[in-house]
């Protein structure tokens, strides 16, 4: 069997590629939210958030033969606790990194290193905020757009999980949109219209993440962006790779 830890778009493609190993695929997800993983009698599906003993004890449970970690760009603890728990229990873990958004510099672009950094540069161009970064992140862009009374807007999941981390951030209802992405071009300019944005915050969540579609919008709507950046120093996984027959062929090797 393997492991193969989802929860973003690319997870029904993923597990169904893994079959073509001839193992079993169990896609573990932190929340029960609905998610496509895939329409095959060998895939099955886990729920609920595990710490690296966990994963341990899941790997020698289901007798786990390798692990497959194909989940968000930014869920760096995750990553870490993933390649730790795979290195504890002697089996190869590979990482499915989706490619990076090209992005062209120029004006109304701003890049950034961390959530702190986008919450000060939000605030000091001082015009209405739509996050599209989730809801896990909440806390320092609440704090200090209400400080400097700057509208936000937080565009989240709708998931008890998303609903609990808006109630404990502070973040009003009338300033939480809910929806499950990626959006299109069209909705996010309709959105940005619609609460008067100025300023659009994201993560390069990838192609698939639908962050292409969020820039364009906003250049149209004369709405400046900061993205903030992907987390680097990625270690711990015995390889990474942003294209899936690669993957699959490792995978297959590493299977005796």
């Amino acid at each position: 069997m393997i492991l193969l830890f989802g929860g973003t778009s690319e997870t029904a493609e993923l597990a169904l590629a893994l079959t073509q190993t001839g193992e079993q695929i169990l896609v573990s997800t932190a929340t029960d939210a609905p998610l496509d993983i895939g329409d095959h009698p060998a895939i099955l599906r886990r729920c609920g958030r595990l710490d690296r003993a966990g994963i341990v004890a899941l790997i020698k449970d289901k007798s786990i033969r390798v692990v497959v970690d194909g989940s968000h760009p930014y869920a760096v603890e995750l990553h870490a606790t993933v390649a730790a728990a795979a290195h504890q229990a002697e089996i190869p873990c590979f990482r499915y990194q989706r490619r990076t958004a090209t992005m062209v510099a120029g004006t109304g672009l701003y890049f950034v290193a961390d959530h702190q950094e986008a919450a000060a540069l939000a605030v000091k161009l001082g015009t209405a905020v739509l996050l599209t970064t989730g809801s896990r992140q909440l806390s320092p862009y609440v704090e200090l757009l209400k400080s400097h009374k700057i509208p936000l807007y937080a565009r989240v999941l709708p998931h008890p999980e998303s609903e609990q981390a808006c109630d404990q951030a502070g973040l009003p209802r009338e300033s939480r949109i809910v929806g499950r992405g990626p959006f299109s071009e069209a909705e996010n300019r309709e959105l940005i219209c619609n609460k008067g944005i100025g300023v659009l915050i994201t993560k390069d969540s990838g192609t698939r993440g639908g962050v292409n579609e969020k820039i364009s919008a906003a250049r149209q709507e004369n709405c400046q962006i900061i993205v903030v950046q992907r987390p680097v120093g990625e270690q711990g996984y015995s390889q990474i790779f942003a294209d899936l027959e690669d993957l699959v062929a490792a995978v297959n090797v590493s299977i005796p």
